[in-house]
């Protein structure tokens, strides 16, 4: 008989045979980094006035990421890198069919490992970057004018990079569906998927919660600029000839 783990949430009797698989925090940050990379990408396409929200989503994201790269050591069973990173060993377990865990598999680990860091890759050039208009990163100011507009290339070269994997996602989350008859998808919004009550997912609570929030908040203060000196003070006009 299957027992639940101490501190593991029980499933409802509707989800009896259930296993809660993905917490809420991991759940609302997969969301809000969906419609941020959205919004990134329509505001740089719009340009102009719009760069400046693209700046402030761009910070918005970092935080997030900050978050997800805490909470994958603080927070619950499903949601830790030493949970879901494995090595050779398991990637060919996994290709053999021989793998059967919760959560990401061997390749979903490494996609996931991979979007995070092109996600933190592009935030990072995005702050030391410009577009010779209106948008100037947070701490372009760091580099200089010529080596911000070498980090712009390379920002917009990794836009590229990110849209192969985003699509390589969504393409295996379609695979799974119609191959595989196994939807990924709603694990992510209900938190709970098919799987054995005594696997659900413990841990990562308020505390380890406010942690991340805080080491999150710290990030994007400082990536805002915060601790840049302040700029020196702008010329008095001259004054107008007396005649």
């Amino acid at each position: 008989m299957c027992v639940a783990a101490p501190g593991a949430p029980q499933p409802p009797a509707d989800k009896a045979r259930q296993t809660y698989l993905w917490d809420l925090p991991t759940r609302l940050f997969h969301w809000a980094l969906v419609a941020l990379v959205v919004a990134a990408f329509i505001s740089a396409k719009v340009g102009g006035n719009a760069m400046l929200w693209h700046g402030r989503i761009g910070l918005t994201i970092l935080g997030l990421l900050t978050f997800r790269i805490v909470w994958g050591f603080v927070g619950s069973t499903y949601a830790r890198f030493t949970r879901f990173v494995r090595g050779p060993a398991t990637i060919r377990a996994y290709l053999r069919g021989e793998w059967h865990g919760l959560g990401h598999n061997p390749l979903g680990a490494l996609s996931v490992l991979a979007l995070l860091g092109i996600l933190v890759l592009q935030a990072a050039t995005g702050l030391l970057s410009n577009d010779d208009i209106v948008f100037e990163g947070y701490l372009a100011s760091l580099v200089g004018t010529e080596l911000s507009t070498k980090i712009t290339g390379i920002h917009h070269l990794l836009e590229k990079v990110l849209l192969l994997l985003l699509v390589a996602h969504i393409g295996a989350i379609a695979f799974y569906a119609r191959v595989k008859k196994q939807n990924l998808v709603r694990p992510m919004i209900t938190g709970w998927t098919e799987g054995k009550p005594c696997q659900s997912a413990k841990g990562g609570g308020v505390t380890a919660f406010l942690v991340a929030i805080a080491i999150a908040a710290l990030a994007v203060w400082a990536a805002s600029g915060a601790l840049l000196p302040s700029p020196p003070p702008a010329p008095p006009p001259s004054a107008a000839p007396a005649w």
